[in-house]
């Protein structure tokens, strides 16, 4: 097998490609729900919170089922898997609230809305590494 399709496959597979796709849904539930409770006038870091809260919910089962082909629904490994998964997402969410006030508090970006953004592509990336390294490997 040549290179090119070597590389083609390594980056281009079922896995990767749904990630993708789930997880620009994923960022889209978390884009919408912030814009609604911006909309509804709570301050940005709350509609943070809110909006990662459903985020996380929402990513969780589409990692769990579609992504990773995790099909156990034995209550252990869900809540293992659940508290993980969590655990992992606070991270990225505690990154995410800290770049949010250092963006619009500290530096003056009055466009919070483009800060969610930006932010939004470094999660999508550090979410994918501890999703599949850390949550979802294969037994």
């Amino acid at each position: 097998m040549c290179t090119i399709q070597r590389i083609w496959n390594k980056f281009f597979n079922r896995e990767n490609v749904s990630y993708l796709i789930f997880g620009v849904l994923t960022t889209l539930a978390d884009w919408i729900s912030y814009r609604m409770m911006r909309i509804a006038g709570i301050d940005y870091r709350m509609a943070t919170v809110g909006s990662w809260a459903v985020a996380v919910l929402f990513a969780f089962v589409t990692n769990k089922l579609f992504v990773f082909g995790s099909m156990s629904l034995n209550p252990g490994k869900v809540w293992k898997e659940f508290t993980a998964f969590v655990a992992c997402r606070v991270l990225t969410g505690v990154l995410t609230l800290i770049a949010m006030v250092i963006m619009v508090d500290g530096i003056g970006i009055r466009n919070d809305f483009f800060c969610k953004v930006v932010i939004s592509a470094i999660s999508l990336v550090m979410n994918y590494v501890l999703s599949k390294w850390f949550i979802f490997k294969k037994s």
